[in-house]
């Protein structure tokens, strides 16, 4: 009997795809996770956009780990993306359970990511959550404590790597460790909140975001500034109007837990519109109060004269009756003492806009005119990012 070849083909390729996976990835442990990560193992066949962990009943400091997928644009909500998480436990180590089902026995080469470790799957909106404990550095002590992460897209056939869920407070992540993170995804530093007996860290996801040879069409073709979801590295501009007025402040480093808007321009100034923007920004940090800060920093390297760039900007603060708004500027956007250089600001455009939360970019503007369209813009990005968590108290010390 004759076989039609391409019935067959189809047989072979629902056994192999209509799951998602070959079913042998899910059954079998390669010899060496470095060349074959078990990305599948033990995965059930039906996932939620919700996990929680078994770890997360027991006696221990508990940790709900929550966020957005998003697109490359770090705007655009992704479904059914699937997030792998594995983590030690309290001490530091990849346990191996034989009672838990999601259990991970160990490999040829004693490789194990033990039990605490588990997959979520987005939903319509982009969201996950995942319940579990916080997990302990390395006995070595070498590591900050982390929770590793992997992503497997649906229109993309092999997972992928992003950086840990680190802990901001942790310290081992010291600013040398910071500096030298690869940003995969965004930034997974965490800077927990506390509700209930539960810790909460919030990352958003920006797939592909500085994923080597990932298949994207850039979002825009003018760069300036950290990308949406990246972390903000901290600076010190001098202020010549504003609260912190003939000090160094680091605006990260002083006001990076709420709301704030780093507000930069560098060779090409246009005062009319500046003004504009910098009227529109205190009319919202006075109706925000605590919850919103902003900066205007200024970077024109062109006859740079830092007493005259000092009298300039405080006679446009004093002009403006600006009380909350904070003046600043820097020799340039490449200065390397003030370590301005190190968040990318292209001097040659207009403005760039960077409004963060918990110092990670929620969102960029570059080249963006003061009209009432845009301000309305920045107004209900401010609103949307004022979620449930936002009112809780900051984790400032582990336990």
């Amino acid at each position: 009997m004759k076989i039609n070849m391409y019935f067959l083909f189809l047989v072979l390729f629902c056994l192999t795809n209509c799951k998602g996976q070959p079913d042998n990835l899910k059954t079998v442990l390669s010899d060496n996770f470095d060349t074959q990560p078990p990305f599948y193992y033990g995965m059930p066949d039906s996932l939620s956009y919700k996990d929680v962990n078994p770890i997360f009943d027991n006696k221990g400091q508990k940790l709900l780990l929550t966020g957005t997928v998003y697109k490359l644009d770090g705007k655009t909500p992704v479904s059914n993306v699937i997030l792998y998480y594995y983590q030690t436990d309290a001490n530091g180590k990849y346990v191996h359970k034989k009672v838990e089902s999601r259990s991970m026995p160990p490999n040829k080469l004693g490789q194990t990511h033990g039990y605490i470790r588990g997959w979520v799957k987005t939903d319509v909106n982009g969201r996950y959550a995942i319940y579990t404990h916080k997990p302990g550095s390395y006995p070595s002590g070498t590591e900050p404590a982390h929770v590793h992460l992997s992503i497997k897209e649906p229109t993309i056939e092999k997972p992928y790597y992003v950086d840990d869920f680190v802990f901001d407070n942790a310290k081992l992540l010291t600013s040398k460790r910071r500096r030298k993170l690869e940003n995969r995804g965004g930034s997974g530093i965490l800077r927990l909140v506390q509700k209930k007996d539960v810790y909460i860290g919030e990352r958003n996801i920006i797939l592909g975001l500085n994923i080597p040879d990932y298949a994207k069409k850039e979002v825009a073709n003018i760069k300036s500034g950290k990308s949406i979801g990246e972390d903000i590295i901290s600076f010190t501009p001098t202020h010549a109007w504003g609260p912190d007025k003939g000090t160094k402040t680091c605006p990260i480093c002083k006001y990076g837990w709420y709301n704030g808007i780093l507000y930069f321009v560098g060779d090409n100034p246009n005062w009319n519109e500046i003004e504009q923007w910098l009227i529109f920004l205190e009319n919202e940090s006075q109706k925000r109060k605590a919850y919103l800060k902003a900066y205007f920093i200024y970077g024109n390297k062109t006859n740079y004269n830092k007493i005259k760039v000092n009298n300039l900007l405080e006679n446009i603060g004093r002009k403006l009756n600006l009380n909350n708004v904070a003046l600043t500027f820097v020799p340039s956007f490449t200065d390397i003492k003030s370590e301005v250089y190190l968040n990318e600001i292209n001097a040659d455009v207009e403005n760039t806009f960077l409004i963060y939360k918990r110092s990670i970019v929620i969102d960029k503007y570059i080249n963006l005119k003061p009209t009432e369209k845009n301000f309305n813009m920045f107004s209900k990005t401010l609103d949307v990012s004022n979620n449930e968590y936002f009112d809780l108290p900051r984790v400032e010390n582990d336990k």
